[in-house]
């Protein structure tokens, strides 16, 4: 057996940056694997998938991992273990993102189980890992022997000082001037997935990036091509599966005319238990308990293909949607703010049969977010969470913590609302937003958004404008002109290949979740009634979408967005005057960096007195800002007046009440403030001569003081006093 290793290395150069893969020399045992670099940002990503399917498996179990190890950024892991455990965010976030373009281009019932894993193994912080594992995960799976039908890939457009760069660097991202940060992943022809966060971008904006990003997308997909030509492996023999023609049609003599009639159900809940009915008389008439499971699959698999060309067709063909809405219609929406009495803020958004609550909580300036990862980011004061109960869709289930779409979908609300939440200075607050859903019929994220906006308002935070959003939706029902096959394809006929296609679609505004589960395409877009925010957009179509049915999207989704923040601004239409009654007061003042030391006290000791004496939180800035969290206002301000108390440069004629804290033969001292004694000289203690110091005041007293005099001896301050009152009220 020979053990000869064949390296294969290629370089390309995207938007002023060299990109490598090399294969050949790590993990031969995958069924593919690249080695990724871009500057000095490399990771390692494979592509493994069994040959063999497991028996009654009727979906595609493909799973990707994004694996941040802390030695790629020179960093060792925080807290007591110290080794990576959980998946942080970003890398949460990525797998997704290489998730949503790859998942639709494998053939219609593939079901082996596939695996992609990236792992980061050096980070230069100014190349971003995540659309360089996309674009590996789609070469480890086109050379490999995997049916996947690619390649794709990925470009990241910023837009800085009004000028979009391709592949922009971290820092290039972190820049003011950057209103936008979009991902375009697509193929060497159509778009596959967007990923977009900005401020204020108006769609043609966006519509500009997406059309620059389709070169590069088309050289690295080339490029890949090239790849395979030179290292790829035969691709395993897979057939999409046959259906039973006979079987399709007795099924759907049986159903389709009933489906049809249910699907005209505009009620969810009673949509669903009409079709499960439909389900039930369907198989009490074709299985018994002796009927093979091969049999039990098909009879399944083909009701549910035919559930799903009732809708499709109903809605491409005779435009007709399941709750007999325009193809641009939102459904009715109802706002409502102040939902719960003791929280800081809240707000309870209502469209059509989907529901969310949100509630804020304002914090101190140090309860903020740290972040243990491997980007520029290491902390954040403004957090969405999202949480998806299983009541939410009538169903039961574990709730063991966020998945990964809870947490894909409050980052999401987080990008929309993040350009406009007043900066740190202006507002010097930690912000936490947690999204509840009481109920789900398509698109809860966008709900989220919504009641996210109201629920700021509601608390007082004078946001900079009121963000809405959003979903739509597409369904594709083409025709092939040279074989008569009706598909879901726009260019090309998926059967004979002929691009002589007349092309039929439907965009969808706020898509319901049927529309979500049957449909093409998921499309969410946030923004101000100016501009955009975030754009998601998810295809389930193999070909992707062209820019003019992306552009159309766009449009639509536009109306639809102005048109729900015109219905939540009648619930609230500007922030509250004040802070709820309930949030902290926060004070935030500025000292001479030189008195830090003077505020925290030895040891912290005077700082942890003022937190303790007051049931208050300070935050103290390496340039001498000061941030005071305090219960109410009250308190706030004698926390104020006793820190400048303690960092004021003491001056002659100030006048202060102290404790004497030692008495020698000349004289006694006094603290002023905490960190700071001045001298009495026993000649100032009292009118007349003064034998012995004990015999005027003793150790513990308190006394009120003038000072004389302050001077600067070899680098210290010397600091005189005379008495005023030897019995002063305290």
């Amino acid at each position: 057996m020979s053990t000869e290793t064949i390296v294969t290395v290629k370089s390309i150069e995207i938007g002023g940056k060299t990109i490598t893969v090399e294969t050949g020399r790590l993990a031969k045992q995958a069924s593919g694997a690249v080695l990724m670099r871009c500057g000095d940002t490399m990771l390692l990503v494979t592509a493994t998938g069994r040959t063999e399917a497991k028996e009654g498996i009727d979906f595609f179990p493909l799973t990707v991992d994004i694996e941040e190890r802390m030695y790629a950024a020179g960093k060792i892991p925080g807290g007591f273990i110290k080794r990576e455990s959980r998946p942080s965010e970003k890398a949460t976030l990525t797998a997704r993102l290489i998730d949503r373009p790859v998942r639709p281009r494998f053939p219609k019932g593939f079901s082996n189980e596939t695996q992609i894993v990236a792992t980061v193994l050096s980070t230069d912080q100014e190349n971003a890992y995540d659309t360089l594992a996309l674009v590996g995960a789609s070469a480890a799976l086109h050379i490999s022997g995997i049916p996947f039908q690619g390649p794709i890939a990925a470009v990241r457009i910023g837009r800085i000082g009004g000028e979009l760069l391709i592949n922009p660097s971290m820092s290039q991202l972190t820049d003011p001037d950057c209103d936008m940060d979009m991902i375009v992943a697509g193929t060497a022809e159509s778009i596959l997935m967007i990923e977009a966060g900005g401020t204020d971008v108006t769609e043609e904006t966006a519509m500009e990036a997406v059309r620059l990003a389709q070169e590069p997308i088309r050289q690295l997909c080339e490029f890949q091509d090239e790849l395979r030509e030179a290292v790829g492996k035969p691709k395993w023999d897979f057939k999409e599966p046959e259906v039973d023609k006979d079987l399709y049609a007795k099924i759907e003599s049986m159903c389709r005319a009933d489906l049809e009639a249910a699907n005209r159900i505009t009620e969810k809940q009673e949509r669903t238990e009409r079709i499960e009915k439909i389900r039930s008389t369907v198989k009490g008439e074709l299985l018994d308990e002796d009927s093979p499971d091969e049999l039990i699959r098909s009879v399944k698999s083909i009701t549910k293909a035919i559930e799903k060309d009732v809708v499709r067709r109903t809605i491409a063909v005779d435009k007709i949607r399941p709750d007999g809405r325009a193809t641009d219609e939102v459904r009715h929406i109802t706002c409502e703010v102040g939902v719960a009495p003791r929280t800081h803020g809240s707000a309870l958004f209502t469209r059509g049969q989907t529901q969310a609550m949100t509630l804020l909580t304002l914090g101190a300036v140090g309860d903020y977010q740290r972040i243990d990862g491997l980007g520029l980011e290491d902390s954040k004061r403004y957090i969405h969470h999202y949480n998806f109960p299983p009541f939410s869709v009538g169903e039961t289930g574990f709730m063991r913590g966020p998945k990964r779409r809870d947490i894909g979908h409050g980052a999401l609300a987080e990008k929309a609302l993040r350009p406009m939440i007043p900066d740190e200075h202006e507002f010097p607050y930690t912000i936490r937003l947690v999204s509840e859903i009481m109920e789900s019929n398509g698109s809860s994220s966008m709900a989220s958004t919504c009641g996210s906006t109201l629920a700021l308002m509601d608390a007082g935070v004078h946001i900079k404008k009121p963000i809405g959003g959003i979903s739509c939706g597409l369904v594709v029902r083409s025709s092939c002109r040279d074989c008569g096959y009706e598909g879901v394809f726009l260019r090309q006929c998926d059967k004979c290949g002929s691009i002589d296609v007349d092309a039929n679609y439907v965009i969808l505004t706020d898509i319901a979740g049927i529309e979500d589960h049957l449909g093409d395409m998921d499309f969410k877009v946030t923004g101000s009634k100016e501009g955009i925010t975030a754009i998601q957009m998810d295809l389930k179509i193999k070909e992707g979408i062209t820019p003019e049915v992306f552009a159309e999207a766009l449009a639509q989704a536009k109306s639809g967005r102005i048109h729900v923040i015109e219905k939540m601004l009648e619930a609230l239409p500007e922030a509250r005057e004040e802070l709820s009654e309930y949030a902290p007061r926060i004070f935030s003042m500025q000292i001479n960096p030189d008195k830090i030391g003077a505020l925290i006290g030895k040891g912290g000791e005077t700082i942890r007195g003022l937190v303790d004496e007051f049931d208050c939180s300070i935050d103290v800035e390496e340039d001498g800002t000061v941030f005071i969290c305090a219960r109410d206002g009250v308190s706030g301000e004698k926390v104020v007046e006793r820190v400048n108390e303690l960092c004021k440069d003491v001056e002659a004629g100030d006048i202060f009440v102290g404790k004497v804290v030692k008495t020698t033969d000349f004289g006694a001292f006094v603290e002023l403030k905490r960190g700071t004694d001045g001298l009495v000289h026993i000649s100032n203690l009292a009118e007349g001569r003064v034998n012995k110091v004990e015999d005027v005041v003793t150790r513990g007293q308190m006394v009120q003081v003038e000072v004389i005099e302050v001077k600067e001896d070899r680098g210290k301050q010397r600091i005189g006093l005379r008495v005023v009152d030897l019995n002063p009220k305290v």
